[in-house]
């Protein structure tokens, strides 16, 4: 059974995910598909819209074999960290023969010749990246801009003029790095992105939208019938039903409380001792706190935001607030080191029989729940976690879905 690898988040699953699941079976000639997903905190720092369950569901009716649960360690995390902890899951699988992700480009060999070359980052490159930084522009745009002055002195024009600013480009070039890295034989390939870029928040075609723009559909209507003609039936239906019980529309502003309160509470000193919280940025936050008009998490967002800064380098970092991630929990000396484990979110008949060979070879413990943990794994406890952080966003959350990780069996169907 050929097994293609998908990278994604799903939040939620749409009719352009449904279309990229199909196709990547197609161009890899595979027969079955198993999905990194992350679970209830993003890569672009944020809430995920529904938990992870019922993105897992999703996932399995629009036609994944295996889900596999991305730890929040790596979920949150910039392009480098986000695809290792991913493309090493898939590797730890033994069973997966191929990867493909969507990409603006489509094109995957000036991204291959740009990783075989950087992939154990030469001294020249590095020298290069430190140079674009000391201009103020912001990390991706720097590892951009190095990358095509690197190719460039390496004689490798068409690699040089690829464009890498592009976010699913970016995550695809990192996703072939780890590839180099970890030594894996998996396959890589890459879609174009059609219709709908990656955070487009307008709507311009009949049936493919962005996620991000579903979502946005989705929070500010009075229910989420009006993603309809973007998503399948499957998740037109699991939209409801969350919704229907007060679970289906997280968003930042539900943990404003909580950041708050930690932001506030806790010194200068200790802010800066939290992941992505870097040059200084723990000594804005106190600065700007007090000039704010109100205690909403866009307006925050709004005094902080500089070229350096950017959107998404903030919102991760005051994830990590919080969720008390520390900078050292989250060194990259320990990310390197990788996952211990392969948390199993939910399988399909044909998953069932996948997960059988899985078994066999794959090279991590493979867990159905936290509950089924032989050791203390302090990833595995982020995820716990990370569980209760987001039931607390809920009305009336139990102390059941607080700790859901260690009651919740595996998502079937």
């Amino acid at each position: 059974m050929r097994t293609v690898g998908l990278i994604v988040e799903y939040n939620p699953f749409h009719n352009g995910h449904h279309y990229h699941l199909q196709q990547s079976l197609k161009i890899t000639g595979s027969d079955a598909v198993v999905a990194v997903m992350s679970g209830h905190f993003l890569q672009r720092g944020e809430p995920a819209l529904l938990n992870k369950w019922t993105r897992t569901e999703m996932a399995l009716r629009g036609g994944c074999d295996v889900v596999i649960e991305l730890p929040v360690a790596y979920s949150t995390q910039a392009a480098e960290w986000f695809g290792y902890g991913a493309v090493a899951l898939l590797e730890a699988t033994g069973v997966v023969d191929a990867l493909c992700f969507g990409s603006e480009a489509g094109e995957i060999g000036p991204l291959r010749r740009v990783a075989g070359l950087l992939a154990h980052e030469p001294a020249a490159f590095s020298a290069l990246m430190a140079d674009c930084l000391r201009t103020g522009a912001s990390y991706p745009a720097a590892y951009s801009e190095a990358v095509r002055l690197y190719m460039e002195t390496a004689g490798d024009a068409e690699a040089a003029a690829f464009p890498l600013a592009q976010p699913n480009n970016t995550l695809g070039l990192h996703y072939l790095l780890a590839l180099e890295r970890l030594g894996s034989a998996i396959e890589p390939f890459s879609l174009k992105r059609e219709k709908a870029g990656y955070s487009q928040t307008t709507i311009t075609d009949a049936q493919i939208a962005s996620a991000t723009a579903i979502r946005k559909l989705t929070l500010e209507a009075a229910s989420p019938e009006g993603a309809a003609p973007y998503v399948p039936h499957s998740t037109l239906e699991l939209l409801l039903r969350d919704h229907a019980i007060g679970r289906g529309r997280n968003s930042w502003e539900q943990y404003t409380s909580q950041l708050f309160h930690k932001l506030v509470g806790e010194s200068a000193a200790t802010l800066g001792s939290y992941h992505e919280m870097t040059e200084g940025l723990e000594h804005r936050l106190k600065k700007t706190l007090p000039s704010l008009d109100t205690l909403a998490f866009e307006p925050l967002l709004d005094k902080l935001k500089t070229k350096r800064y950017t959107r998404t380098k903030l919102q991760r970092a005051l994830l990590s607030v919080l969720l008390g991630h520390s900078k050292e929990l989250l060194s990259p000396e320990r990310l390197r080191d990788g996952i211990q484990y392969i948390r199993i979110l939910g399988y399909s008949p044909r998953g069932q029989e996948l997960l059988k060979r899985m078994r066999k070879t794959a090279k991590l413990p493979i867990l159905n729940s936290a509950a089924r943990s032989q050791q203390a794994d302090p990833y595995l406890e982020l995820d716990v976690q990370a569980t209760s952080v987001y039931a607390l966003g809920w009305q009336g959350a139990s102390p059941r879905d607080l700790y859901r990780d260690y009651y919740e069996k595996p998502i079937t169907i």
